[in-house]
């Protein structure tokens, strides 16, 4: 698992049928951005907590994915 921090999301014109009405999100982490298919609702400016590999595929029905934004995660602090 990683956490990253939204920057913007990403649009496709044609997709598999698998991932119809799928958000993608592009996150930003350690090693530089990627894009995570969105399972919560985040925004630009949210932290996240990412499922990658394997289970971001299964999370997502077993749609080919290798990132998944499974929680938005509080601020620092609370």
């Amino acid at each position: 698992m990683k956490i990253g921090t939204v920057t913007g999301s990403v649009w496709a014109t044609r997709k598999a049928a698998c991932l119809q009405g799928q958000t993608f999100l592009v996150v930003n982490v350690e090693d530089g951005p990627i894009v995570a298919a969105d399972q919560v609702g985040a925004g630009v400016g949210d932290r996240v907590l990412l499922a990658t590999g394997t289970v971001a595929s299964r999370y997502c029905m077993d749609a080919p994915v290798d990132a998944a934004v499974v929680a938005i995660l509080d601020p620092e602090g609370r």
